[in-house]
Order: structure tokens, then sequence, then C-alpha cells
């Protein structure tokens, strides 16, 4: 069983009732009790992936074994129950979409020189960057083979779509690194490929492994896409007026790797002058923020109604994405993705 601590229904949980939002909390308390044989089956698949004594293999089972949240197998088994159940296909999809999320941080944390990854050492620093960058190739080719055992016609390919997305979210982000004057637009095309595509892939995977008509599959799409957005920006605001003990990590970590988030691209609009301030520290060769620095940036994000905006249109995109789902048969399932759409607006790591 995913340890209580770890898993994600406990952390939104968690969350909820610290917002006092009790009858969340306690529903999703039974969610937990209610999906826990799934979710257990997943984490029992992932301790099971191939080892052998080199440092590629030790790198992906040094990530598998930080047990993270593990939302988008989450979504699998959910979209999964809104059809026949979560079954052995089900399975076998929710463990692949955590192997390409897992694949995708070691690669990342080679590309942004990443030292600590949920509070510990990151992978490459323990086994080097090509072991971290090996262990993600190695991951992906995995989970594209369970996806092609599952046999569900077509989504091998929308796989490769998938992650054909994502590279072009990354090619995108790459050219923008440390510019300023990037674009909302671009901001939102970085968040559709790179983290919302695989939360619509989680839920389109999970409804065709459940039997669930085409109709329904495009609308837990839907769902998935802006759930991603929701939880990515979140994810941003966190960064930079999160609280680092909570989170896990230092504050502006985005920043320093030269990202420019929506929330920064908000404060940069509201505050010419600090535009100005970090375009000249991401002109150098290697980027520090001074504490000065710092320090009028989360003036500015708190000050001109940054965070409450970004927080406000991850409401938004949240009830989006509850409205998605409204043409699907009522059921504890699809009452279960309302809720953790709910809840992850207000989580704090």
């Amino acid at each position: 069983m995913v340890a209580a601590d770890k898993d994600v229904l406990s952390i939104l949980s968690t969350v909820s009732a610290n917002h006092k939002v009790e009858s969340l909390a306690s529903t999703l308390s039974q969610l937990k009790r209610w999906m826990g044989s799934d979710l257990a089956e997943v984490e029992a698949g992932l301790t099971k992936i191939e080892h052998r004594d080199t440092p590629v293999h030790d790198s992906a089972r040094h990530l598998l074994g930080q047990k993270g949240k593990r939302l988008r197998p989450l979504c699998v088994a959910l979209a999964a129950r809104v059809g026949s159940g979560f079954d052995a296909a089900a399975r076998e999809l929710a463990i692949a979409v955590e192997l390409v999320h897992s694949a995708t941080l070691l690669h990342d944390d080679v590309i942004d020189l990443g030292d600590k990854r949920r509070g510990i050492d990151t992978a490459r620093v323990i086994y080097g960057n090509a072991g971290s960058i090996y262990a993600g190739d190695w991951l992906l080719v995995d989970a594209l083979r369970r996806i092609a055992r599952v046999g569900i016609p077509g989504l091998l390919d929308k796989s490769l779509s998938v992650l054909h997305e994502i590279l072009e979210a990354e090619a995108l982000q790459l050219a923008n690194r440390g510019n300023v004057r990037g674009t909302v637009s671009d901001y939102f095309r970085i968040v559709e490929g790179k983290t919302a595509s695989l939360f619509r892939w989680a839920l389109f995977a999970g409804a065709s492994a459940g039997g669930v008509c085409p109709e329904h599959c495009l609308l837990l799409e839907s769902y998935g896409r802006n759930l991603g957005v929701a939880f990515q920006v979140v994810d941003d605001v966190l960064d930079l007026a999160g609280n680092p003990e909570v989170v896990g990590k230092s504050l502006f970590t985005d920043l320093h790797e030269g990202k420019m988030t929506y929330p920064l691209l908000l404060a940069i609009e509201r505050a010419p002058r600090l535009g100005e301030e970090l375009a000249a520290a991401c002109a150098k060769d290697a980027l520090c923020l001074s504490p000065q620095l710092e320090r009028h940036l989360t003036a500015v994000l708190w000050e001109t109604g940054v965070v409450e905006q970004c927080l406000s249109l991850a409401r938004v995109r949240s009830a989006e994405a509850i409205a998605a789902l409204g043409s699907l048969p009522t059921s504890k399932a699809r009452a279960a993705l309302e809720q953790v759409a709910l809840a992850l607006v207000h989580r704090e790591k």
C-alpha cells in the first residue's frame, strides 16, 4: 500500500481540511479507502520494474522509489471506473503514465541542473547525468511497450502524439529561456504541451480501458486538459510564493532556470522596473538573484494581486474541468474526479 503521508488522496484530503472544506476532506478520505487497492496495485507494479546493477537502472529506481503524488495514475484509475472498472489493462496504463512522467523528471533534472527533488538528491547527483538521461529513455521505452501490450486500437499512436507535444513544448520553453519578454500565449502553449497533454492522455487511456464511449472519452480528455493547466498554474505560484518547508524545495527554482512562468510574466507586466532587473540578471552567465531582487519580486507578486489572479485562473480551469464531466452519467468515479479538481486548487505542495 502507498504510504499514507505520500499518496495523493491523503495529501488532497489534508489540504482540503486545512482550508476548512470539511465535507471535501471527508469525501476524499472515503475516496482513499475506495481507491486504495487500485493505487496499491500500481505501486506494486512500479516496484517490480526490471532492475539490474547499473547506473541507469539505479537512477530509475531512485526516482520511482520516492513515491510521488501518483496523480496521473489516479486519473487513469478514476477514468476506468467511469466505465467498467479498474482491470489489468488499466493498471498497465496507470503504470505507463507514471513511467512517462518519471522519465520527463529525470531528463528535466539534467537539463535544469537540479540537485533536489522531493527533498532528496536527484538521480543525476548520485548516479551522474548520463545515468539519469538513459534512465529516462529506458522508462519511456518500457512505458510504450506496456501501452502496446494492452492493445487498445489507436492508443499507441495517441501516446506518440502526446510525446511529440511534450517535445514541442520543451523546445519552445528552451527557446524562451531567460527571455523576460516572453508572452502569456507561449506560456500556455508550453503548459498545454508539457503538463496538460499527459493528464489528458491519462484520462483518455483509463476511459478507453474501461470501455467508455468515444463521446465521453472526449469529455474526459477535456477534463484532463483543464486539470493539467490548473495544476501547473498552482505549481508555478508555489515556486514563487509558497512555503519552502511545505513545498519541499527552495523558492524561485523556475526563475533560476530561466523559465518565465505565468505569475512572473504578470509581475513583469505590472512592474516594468522589475522586468529590467530580471532581464539584467538573466543576461549574466550564471543567473543569481540578489536578496533585494527576491524581496522586490515577492512584494510585486503579493501587492499587485498577481498571486490571487493566478489562483483565480486555476479555479476557473478547475471549474471548466468539472463542467466537462457534466454529460457523464452520475457515478462515484465522476464525483471523485470533481473532488480532485476542487482540491488541487488548494494544494500547498
